[in-house]
């Protein structure tokens, strides 16, 4: 991201405020001086806020975050779409585009008004099908027509929006005040070109520069795309090689979980007896017969006879 100097922001006429008599009281801290009743405004408060502003950015689409861009001036409204054009083609997202005009409930009534994006995108598809427009009369088509291209001057710019955005980017916060009391009310980032009639205050990180001259509008819109760009790069590169890092990792642990359960399966089959089949055949050996060992039992002792009793013979005299 390239460094704004304070002889390109005199050159580009952001020193330049509106008259004194229509100057913001809580602007005064950026008015240098007052040269024949105009305002003159501090370039190096200017320097300050933008580059607080362009960090912002760039840390807010490295993470991954999602901005608007408003600007539905006349001055404004070429250099959006030209920076919305080089966004397009970098292909880089999540930066979001307004050159009409605010439409109200963007932010506070997002669920209705991301209706009208679904209808832009179904009238799209319906006039690039001619079978679908074969059903229709050349009135009725030409009504849908009419509707499509209405609501492409509103939304052409955030109808892929998803949900509310993290911050919003708004050139001259004094005409776009309606912007800014959404972004307060749903608490989102504000960012924004403050002139000497605008409230610095309601902006987050206000950058105090003229919000009529092309030249200014555009050093500073391209300074704040530039960092959305490099932020977006940045953080894709970082994502992706956490992705590879983690793929490593689980690659790893897979690696040891198998070779763990190697391991053990390889114990258990160590700790269990080897069986060999015992093969009958020419040239094949069989399994040894295990030796029976037989143990011959005790001999009973031999039991004695009883001795038989003496019969005494007794001798009768006739």
């Amino acid at each position: 991201m390239k460094n704004i100097t304070l002889e390109q922001l005199l050159e580009a006429g952001a020193h330049f405020g509106h008259q004194v008599t229509r100057q913001n009281p809580k602007a005064r801290d950026f008015v240098f001086e007052a040269r024949d009743n105009i305002h003159i405004i501090d370039l190096a408060k200017t320097k300050e806020g933008l580059d607080e502003a362009a960090l912002f950015v760039k840390e807010l689409s490295k993470r991954g975050g999602t901005m608007i861009i408003l600007g539905a001036k006349r001055q404004a409204e070429p250099v959006v779409k030209e920076a919305a054009k080089r966004v397009k083609e970098a292909g880089v997202d999540g930066l979001y585009f307004v050159t009409n005009r605010w439409i109200g409930g963007i932010l506070t009534n997002y669920s209705e008004v991301s209706k009208n994006f679904k209808r832009l995108k179904d009238l799209y598809k319906f006039m690039d099908t001619p079978s679908e427009k074969a059903r229709f009369t050349k009135k009725e088509v030409s009504l849908m027509d009419k509707e499509r291209q209405k609501l492409d001057s509103f939304y052409w710019g955030v109808q892929d929006m998803k949900h509310i955005p993290d911050a919003v980017f708004i050139i001259d916060t004094h005409l776009e005040d309606l912007a800014v009391r959404e972004a307060i009310s749903t608490k989102v980032v504000r960012l924004g070109i403050t002139d000497t009639n605008s409230d610095p205050t309601l902006i987050d990180y206000p950058i105090p520069a003229n919000d009529d001259a092309v030249g200014s509008v555009q050093l500073i819109l391209d300074h704040i795309v530039e960092a959305w760009v490099e932020g977006r790069k940045a953080g894709d590169e970082q994502r992706a090689k956490s992705e590879e890092q983690n793929a490593k990792e689980a690659e790893k642990a897979a690696k040891k979980a198998e070779s763990i359960e190697q391991s053990a399966k390889g114990k258990a089959e160590s700790a269990e007896p080897k069986k060999t089949k015992v093969v009958e055949g020419v040239g094949q050996v069989a399994e040894p017969k295990k030796a029976v060992v037989k143990t011959e039992k005790p001999k009973a002792p031999a039991k004695k006879a009883p001795a038989k009793k003496a019969t005494k013979k007794t001798t009768t005299s006739k």
